[in-house]
């Protein structure tokens, strides 16, 4: 009985192992890769969580990326940020903590959102996104600028180079860039 039990249960995990291979494909790299961006500056630490779509020779802002429309700012899961420090975010407060953000991608800006509430996912079955205005601590309007070469992944940065911190989005033809600055915390 145990034997055959075995057996059953051997057969059982082979063709559960050949489904995954085959039908589900889980050795196959993703289309939009997880990555993240950090930054350390003194006691300042940043990161953010994302996941990297690909322009495949498509358009991408105001057709894949409606213009006017929330936009989980990246692909798969929602994107995160995280700072250990009080921030001015374009001169508005973002407390310490884990926020997700969201984007509306406009043809000459951006608005930006913070957001306090952390989704498990960035979009629901019907493609819509998962983000809720409710939630939102800041929201910031940047301009964007357009390149001169393709960004064929999508990419979040952080810009130190000039000392004036930045976050930085990039994909297709367009650039964001998000001024970040520590708030100075008083002295006793």
């Amino acid at each position: 009985m145990l034997k055959r039990l075995l057996i059953f249960l051997f057969i059982v995990a082979v063709c559960l192992f050949l489904y995954s291979v085959f039908v589900e494909n889980i050795f196959s790299s993703r289309l939009s890769p997880k990555d993240s961006a950090k930054i350390e500056l003194n006691d300042l630490k940043l990161k953010v969580e994302y996941n990297r779509p690909s322009k495949r020779e498509r358009q991408i802002f105001g057709a894949l990326v409606p213009f006017n429309k929330v936009w989980r700012t990246g692909a798969n899961e929602a994107t995160t940020f995280e700072t250990n420090k009080d921030l001015l975010v374009n001169d508005l407060l973002l407390n310490k903590g884990k926020y997700t953000i969201w984007t509306v991608p406009m043809e000459n800006t951006w608005k930006v959102m913070f957001n306090s509430r952390q989704y498990a996912w960035g979009v629901n079955e019907k493609m819509e996104p998962m983000w809720d205005p409710n939630f939102d601590v800041i929201e910031t309007e940047v301009p964007i600028e357009k390149l001169e070469t393709v960004v064929e992944k999508f990419t979040i940065a952080f810009d130190n180079k000039t000392g004036d911190l930045k976050l930085t989005m990039a994909w297709d033809n367009t650039l964001i860039e998000i001024p970040l600055k520590e708030v100075a915390s008083e002295k006793p």
